[in-house]
């Protein structure tokens, strides 16, 4: 291999790459190819370094390496694992463990590699002799689109990063590669710049679904372009005062300080074309299941299999983009109890991840409104024991004490959790004609699902359904046979509770929270809710909410909390917000899992108290950057 090739190559980003030992830089030359120039000599070898360019997408949905899961306070992990099964790396954000020196799960490196990748690959593809133009078209597109999603990806850890338009040449000077921070209106710009020139030539969908599902298309851009203007419109890049002290150090100042409503009139107008093309061009909608023809489904369980298959079942009705390279086992493993009666004590099933009380919590009554706004709803007396009753034989254990909190919740409350005395619809049991057929979880101390010890869970009373598909089988003690599928980035849902958002927040207008109501309640339709008019007209204690901007507001954002809950979404949407500190300074509880009574059983245990300051918003650069390129500047709060 030509070493002084790839060294120069190299050094032209070595001011933004940093720790070369995070990252493997001879992914530059694909497999079998001995030079860099012979990449681009044959259609297949530059195929291969397209997929380079593809493999260098962060990995959402795996525990150690996704941020947006265990890094915040949605989900929460066991602190005292003796020998843990997953590195601690995103979990150490939440415990706030990150600093300059030791920055956790940093994207730096590998984004700014990717980028460099992506520029060669768009530097040299026009050599390749056999390749259609349509084609060499299309990989330029998806290309686009990688170094538009890349800059993404790394403004919403680092905010204002440095846009990287092209490759600087290898006899660059020392000054020319120290280059500066972009302002946040800059990078945003960059990456609708590079979506506005893929998308024409991105294809509606992928031509050959064995192989190609994952590869961008023209709903993929136009959906992650929405995502992008209504993020570039959010409060925490839009106007945000709290940030004017971040400048580069010939005193430009990187975040603007006005707040512009123009910014959510393109957001709007950017998510009204993605859902066009997603529902008129394309044909896409909510996804529900359609049923299984050997078993006579009750409605309850065909609410749970629609809202749980929404997320797991790959590439439904409603997936518009998921991550191929991210590809889901172990989670769903960690995940699920150990339901099989013949193996309690399944070793590969740990259960080390669990929702806190509050996010139990934060899903609506049965009249989906939250609830502490329900005036049916005894929210004084939720934490009260009751027996459950015949009325309730879906959704819990007949005949079972538990508390109030668990009845005439909204259904997604019973299909993205399980807690004690649920019943969990699968794994091997898939015909609910009685529902004592159902396992039920059972997680007090002597019950078959208890906390097992210092290495093992439960965590907190809560255990992730969402995650685990419901054909999943325990087949015996040391097999768990998982229906594995692709970590969905963007779904239908998003992209409708995006439009609201949009459209609620570019004029405050009644025309305009019409729109926003209209999409809003697609996405509460199918899960099994009234309408927003409806459910605060007739239950709430606000019942005028949702006829202002900022009630509306709230209810959006509370809407998506719930719908994208445990999709590595919060995390982001927080922040955006800026409304972190308010759901960080409620502290992580679990119930009391040592007890086996249910009065005692039922009573709060502090597992941790997470602060979120100004810093918290956006990750530290980490020293070594900031000693190669002494021209960037560190984020504030990090110094």
């Amino acid at each position: 291999m030509n070493k002084k090739l790839i060294r120069n190559i190299i050094l032209s980003t070595i001011f933004i790459a940093g720790a070369f030992n995070s990252c493997n830089y001879l992914d530059v030359v694909p497999d079998g190819v001995s030079k860099l120039e012979n990449a681009f000599t044959m259609r297949n070898q530059a195929e291969k370094f397209l997929y380079t360019c593809y493999s260098y997408m962060p990995t959402e949905g795996q525990l150690s390496l996704d941020p947006g899961l265990l890094g915040g306070d949605e989900l929460w992990n066991l602190e005292t694992a003796n020998a843990p099964v997953f590195n601690f790396a995103a979990f150490n954000i939440a415990r706030g463990f990150q600093s300059p020196s030791s920055t956790l799960v940093d994207y730096w490196g590998q984004l700014y590699v990717a980028l460099r990748d992506c520029n060669i690959f768009l530097e040299n593809i026009h050599n390749v002799a056999d390749l259609q133009a349509w084609e060499r078209d299309q990989w330029i597109a998806e290309v686009k689109f990688l170094k538009a999603y890349y800059h993404f990806y790394l403004v919403k850890m680092y905010g204002p990063v440095p846009i990287i338009r092209q490759n600087l040449p290898i006899d660059a000077g020392i000054e020319e590669v120290k280059v500066s921070r972009n302002t946040v209106d800059e990078c945003f710009d960059y990456m609708v710049e590079l979506l506005d020139e893929a998308i024409p030539v991105l294809p509606p969908v992928v031509a050959n679904p064995t192989v190609e599902l994952g590869r961008i298309t023209k709903a993929i851009a136009v959906s992650l372009k929405a995502k992008i203007l209504v993020t570039a419109a959010s409060p925490l890049f839009n106007g945000n005062t709290d940030q004017a002290g971040l400048v580069n150090k010939d005193g430009r100042q990187l975040f603007n300080q006005v707040n512009d409503v123009a910014k959510w009139e393109k957001a709007l107008a950017a998510c009204e074309d993605a859902v066009r093309v997603c529902e008129n061009e394309l044909g896409m909608k909510l996804y529900r299941y359609p049923g299984n023809p050997q078993f006579n489904l009750s409605d309850v369980t065909m609410q749970e299999l629609t809202l749980r298959n929404a997320f797991a079942e790959r590439w439904n009705s409603e997936i518009i983009w998921a991550n191929t390279q991210s590809v889901h086992h172990l989670t769903q493993q960690l995940a699920v109890p150990r339901f099989d009666p013949r193996y309690p004590d399944a070793p590969y099933l740990k259960n080390v991840i669990g929702a806190p009380i509050k996010v139990a919590e934060q899903f609506y009554s049965k009249n989906g409104l939250p609830i502490a706004e329900d005036k049916t709803w005894d929210y004084n007396g939720r934490y009260d024991i009751q027996t459950v009753g015949t009325s309730y034989r879906r959704y819990m254990r007949e005949g079972t004490q538990t508390i109030k909190m668990h009845f005439d919740r909204e259904p997604r409350f019973y299909a993205y959790l399980g807690f004690d005395t649920g019943l969990w619809y699968g794994e091997g049991v898939l015909d609910d004609a009685n529902p004592t057929n159902l396992y039920a979880v059972a997680a007090r101390k002597g019950q078959v699902h208890q906390k097992r010890g210092s290495d093992d869970g439960p965590i907190t009373g809560y255990f992730i359904k969402k995650y685990v598909h419901f054909q999943n089988t325990m087949l015996n003690i040391t097999t768990y046979s998982t229906v594995s599928y692709p970590w969905p980035l963007i779904r239908l849902s998003d992209l409708f509770l995006l439009y609201a958002e949009a459209a609620n927040e570019a004029n405050d207008s009644e025309q305009n929270r019409g729109k926003a109501l209209d999409y809003l309640n697609m996405v509460r339709k199918r899960a099994g809710i009234p309408k927003v008019e409806d459910a605060w007209t007739d239950y709430s204690l606000v019942p005028t909410k949702f006829k202002s901007q900022k009630g509306l507001r709230q209810i959006i954002h509370q809407e998506r909390l719930n719908e994208l809950a445990f999709e590595s979404q919060r995390f982001w949407d927080v922040r955006r917000w800026k409304t972190a500190p308010d759901y960080y300074n409620t502290p992580i509880q679990a119930w009391d899992l040592t007890q086996s009574a249910p009065q005692n059983f039922y009573r709060k245990v502090l597992l941790a108290k997470q602060t979120f300051t100004v810093k918290d918003y956006f990750w530290p650069l980490n020293i070594s950057n900031l000693t190669i390129n002494n021209n960037l500047v560190q984020n504030i709060g990090w110094r």
